[in-house]
């Protein structure tokens, strides 16, 4: 995907929570380890929810803060998932699972703070602090139910 504005930005982090979702969702599925099987449920349901988030901001943001270029501030590779759907993750334990998962949250957020710090728009900089907001939010609270698998 070609990510010139914030709505891109938007748009690929959305499609990135969902591809992963639907992979988590299907691995989840093929494995046979129970504590595996929900923690891959758990991961695909909260991804897809946070699939629902992004489209909630991208409807209530300020369509001139969404249509902010962006591509001189993206000196990076676009971000992907750490599998792809083909190795997926049934044959993963917990541990593997919870630290691609959590990488990749991270690679996220990593993005948003470097565009938040180049923002020089007010609007622009509100959006990006409440997608920033977000997927701290539910980083953390993803990073405190997988610990409670791992402890298990």
């Amino acid at each position: 995907m070609n990510i010139q504005t914030l709505r891109d930005v938007v748009k690929a982090t959305r499609l990135l929570h969902h591809r992963l979702g639907e992979c988590l969702g299907r691995s989840a599925d093929e494995t046979v380890t129970s504590r595996a099987k929900w923690l891959l449920r758990y991961l695909a349901d909260h991804e897809i929810a946070l699939e629902n988030m992004l489209i909630g901001v991208e409807t209530a943001a300020d369509p001139k803060a969404l249509d902010t270029w962006v591509y001189d501030y993206l000196r990076r590779e676009p971000i992907e998932l750490g599998r792809s759907c083909g190795e997926a993750y049934h044959d993963a334990d917990c541990e593997e699972i919870c630290s691609d998962v959590l990488e990749l949250h991270n690679q996220v957020m990593d993005m948003y703070r470097a565009l938040l710090v180049r923002a020089d728009i007010p609007e622009v900089r509100e959006l990006l602090g409440s997608l920033l907001e977000i997927e701290e939010h539910e980083t953390l609270r993803l990073a405190q139910q997988t610990n409670l698998v791992r402890d298990y």
